[in-house]
């Protein structure tokens, strides 16, 4: 088992469409069988600020979704002018699969 955290930055009076976005995201994860667990947290403190924790079987199944076209499909964070910042993903659990800690690769720019 795996967790992710992955911050996003989004542009001021983007937070609708964001939040659309992220259904969408969602909606495609939860047919995955590597996915387990998804859920949206918005800073109180910090207008635009939000955390996505999502739990997965395996690093690769979220590696797998990240760089596949149905997560494309349905992003388009530069398209749209969404996000303020390139978004930030952390990796947590990993260590006790042998798998080193740190950073998740960005496998999906802000386009």
């Amino acid at each position: 088992m795996v967790t992710i955290g992955m911050n996003y930055e989004v542009r001021e009076g983007k937070a609708e469409a964001f939040e659309r976005k992220f259904a969408l995201v969602l909606e495609a994860m939860r047919k995955l069988p590597t996915h387990v667990h998804t859920e949206l947290f918005k800073s109180v403190g910090a207008p635009g600020r939000y955390l996505i924790v999502s739990e997965w079987h395996s690093r690769e199944g979220f590696d797998a979704f990240i760089a596949s076209e149905a997560f494309h499909r349905v992003t388009d964070w530069g398209a749209s002018a969404i996000l303020a910042s390139r978004p930030r993903h952390e990796v947590y659990g990993e260590r006790a699969s042998g798998a080193p800690m740190g950073r998740c690769p960005v496998a999906h720019a802000v386009r």
